[in-house]
């Protein structure tokens, strides 16, 4: 199958190195000294059972310069999706799959508006993956889910299936792609939020009364969002993110937390912000989340170069 990894960080990085792996035609765009390390030396992929080099790479900062592909899979921050929709363009031909493999519930929608909707699967990963350096990715564990946006049964997502059962990853089709995003979204949002605002890592956070309370919270939150949308997130859901957060490597701390500790640009809008923002269009009250997203909007606003902190 030939397939694009639109977004070569950590979950891209990951998934499509597997797939090149097994010899799947992967073409990776990528950019600045990730880019430059790939063509010098490959990709390296570390997990928790082995490593891996994939060289030669395909990897380019041009889409034009790979043209229409079978899959492109879009592993771009929320806050890029929309500017990647666009990018995207000239590798989707009449039946190419876009699959959405990042944090948050409004990738889908984003994409089958400049895509339109029959190119778009909704999915969903679970890793523990991130850049080491430039031309390194490490990545511990990994699952993903993905589906039709209407939640029916097609042959593109079966064979798409096989595709990635093929390189050992384990991979599920849900009865329902956007219960599983918002399931997803539950325990990330949690995780993301609670670990920005506290800066610590998963083990102090889920040990401490106070904290741990702010993540049940939290989740009720965004559960009685998805019911107040009419999604069917299970009641199970908040159970099962706690059982996941308590599973987590002690010094787990997720890519949003690190990327305001780092200064950068978060997915803050399409975290918590996004729950605000949902929780006022339907009337929902979600104060620990508006709590969580106004204290660290500051931050966020300083990374984006639209706020200065006087020194």
């Amino acid at each position: 199958m030939r397939i694009a990894v639109f977004g070569t960080g950590g979950v891209g990085g990951n998934f499509g190195g597997l797939l090149a792996r097994v010899g799947h035609d992967v073409a990776f765009i990528a950019r600045g000294e990730h880019l430059q390390a790939m063509h010098q030396s490959g990709l390296k992929i570390s997990t928790n059972e082995d490593e891996f080099v994939i060289q030669p790479v395909w990897a380019t900062d041009d889409p034009v310069e790979i043209g229409e592909v079978d899959v492109v899979l879009v592993c771009v921050k929320a806050w890029q999706v929309e500017q990647a929709a666009l990018a995207i363009r000239p590798m989707v031909g009449p039946d190419t799959m876009v699959v959405t493999l990042q944090n948050g519930v409004e990738a889908p929608e984003q994409l089958s508006q400049v895509l339109g909707p029959s190119h778009v699967l909704g999915g969903l990963c679970l890793t523990f993956s991130y850049i080491v350096e430039p031309g390194h990715v490490r990545a511990g564990g990994g699952s993903i889910q993905f589906g039709e946006l209407d939640n029916r049964k097609s042959e593109r997502v079966s064979k798409l299936r096989e595709v990635f059962e093929s390189t050992g990853v384990n991979v599920s089709v849900p009865e329902h792609i956007h219960a599983a995003l918002w399931q997803k979204f539950l325990m990330i949002n949690a995780f993301s939020g609670i670990g920005s605002i506290t800066r610590a890592p998963a083990a102090v956070w889920r040990n401490l009364p106070e904290t741990r309370e702010m993540f049940e919270q939290v989740s009720q939150e965004v559960l009685a969002v998805a019911k107040a949308k009419h999604i069917p997130v299970a009641e199970t859901a908040i159970d099962e993110a706690a059982s996941l957060m308590d599973r987590v490597p002690s010094n787990f701390r997720a890519s949003m937390q690190r990327d305001i500790m780092n200064g950068q640009r978060s997915e803050l809008e399409f975290q918590n912000g996004a729950v605000v923002r949902f929780a006022q269009e339907l009337g929902v009250a979600a104060p620990v989340n508006t709590f969580i997203y106004q204290s660290l909007l500051p931050l966020e606003l300083q990374a984006q170069g639209k706020l200065e902190f006087p020194s």
